[in-house]
């Protein structure tokens, strides 16, 4: 259940960061290009101001093979006199969606530079000391070595309208003091991560924006003269698993760009060639298969080149398969699955995301013998006794 607070989104967030900023000696925005980032980036600049504590740290660590729409925009930002730069230009190994066969991009290779997509900037760190070259662990490796004598907190622009996972991890228990909104980092450390703009919706995010006529990537226009919808603009790096699709843009908005993708990113040319069906759940089932399973089967077979993730997902499968007896969500479940294969996302966002939308979040809640759920969630999977089962209890509780 939701609870709505009597102040604005907007209000609530400066209140939120002048909470941060009284309580940690060291506040870091994590910058991505991104409008979300652009928020908390404007709002703590803002606040650091009235509290003097300026120049503010901000912090990007730069995959290579991004937007040049988004390296001019983080460039304007990390020349910024008010801003502290933590911009990362170093090697370090992140998971390539754009190929079933590559697992993963190797950023920054030396042995490759004359195909780097985009050149380092004098203001960048290009030396990795921190112990880690995985993309997902760097940001705590970081604060480990740059932070360790600080208290220190790193603010990120996640909101939970993008993903149900998220408002229920936000929402559900706190992580510092009485603040739900984050996690932590190190306990020892006194390092965590807070997202002070998780309640916002993207029309806030725009209208902060606009109203304040901040700048902000300027790729988000190109994508709204191509058609994109706005809740599915991503600004990532052009491989990742929710910003694949980008790459289909790639050629028309930043041709440049693009020539440099195709050269440096495996199965990156082999996605434009044969577009969204390459990582796309079909809406039919391929009529040589009888269920959606049998051609998850499939793909799981012939397109994971891993064992490991092979068996991941085969255990997943089956003890999925042992919870959800309604035959929809059998069948919604299995879509995900080969959405999962055919984007080679092996970090299984797509799937969490589904596991724990509001529909089979309640119908899991109900199979576990909870009543007191939303009736509207939970009717996509529930029979009409369930269902009536559910408003029985409510009406007498």
């Amino acid at each position: 259940m939701k609870i709505l607070l009597k102040q604005n989104v907007k209000d609530a967030a400066y209140k939120r960061f002048e909470r941060l900023f009284d309580d940690f000696e060291n506040v870091v925005v994590g910058f991505s290009g991104g409008k979300d980032s652009t928020c908390v980036l404007n709002i703590a600049l803002d606040v650091a101001e009235k509290l003097n504590r300026l120049p503010l740290s901000v912090l990007f660590i730069d995959q290579e093979a991004e937007w040049q729409g988004t390296i001019d925009y983080v460039s304007e930002v990390m020349h910024d006199k008010r801003v502290k730069p933590y911009w990362f230009q170093m090697p370090m190994v992140i998971t390539n969606n754009a190929s079933s066969y590559n697992r993963y991009s190797y950023c920054w290779d030396e042995k490759n530079k004359d195909k780097w997509i985009h050149p380092k900037s004098e203001l960048a760190i290009t030396e990795n000391k921190y112990g880690t070259i995985r993309f997902h662990d760097l940001f705590e490796k970081i604060f480990k070595v740059e932070f360790n004598d600080k208290k220190s907190c790193y603010v990120s622009g996640v909101r939970t309208e993008e993903s149900p996972k998220r408002f229920v991890a936000l929402t559900d228990s706190a992580t510092y003091e009485d603040i739900t909104w984050g996690k932590t980092l190190s306990k020892k450390l006194q390092h965590y991560t807070f997202y002070p703009i998780y309640d916002w919706s993207y029309t806030d995010v725009w209208k902060y924006i606009n109203e304040n006529k901040f700048s902000y990537n300027k790729i988000y226009d190109e994508m709204y003269r191509h058609g994109v919808k706005l809740n599915d603009m991503r600004i990532s790096n052009l491989h990742h698993e929710t910003a694949i699709q980008s790459l289909l843009l790639v050629q028309e908005i930043e041709p440049e760009t693009w020539n440099k993708i195709a050269d440096r990113v495996d199965g990156a040319s082999s996605i434009k060639h044969i577009k969204s069906d390459s990582f796309k759940c079909p809406k039919e089932i391929p009529y040589m298969f009888e269920s959606w399973e049998d051609y998850a089967s499939h793909l799981a077979k012939y397109i994971i080149q891993e064992d490991i993730y092979k068996e991941k997902l085969s255990k997943i499968i089956k003890k999925t398969k042992q919870l959800y007896k309604n035959p929809k969500a059998i069948e919604d479940f299995f879509k995900i699955v080969i959405n999962t294969i055919l984007s080679s996302d092996w970090d299984l966002t797509k799937l969490n995301n589904w596991l724990m939308s509001s529909h089979i979040y309640s119908y899991r809640k109900y199979l576990q013998g909870k009543r007191d759920i939303g009736i509207l969630q939970a009717t996509k999977y529930l029979s009409n006794s369930e269902i009536q089962e559910i408003i029985d209890y409510n009406e007498k509780n």
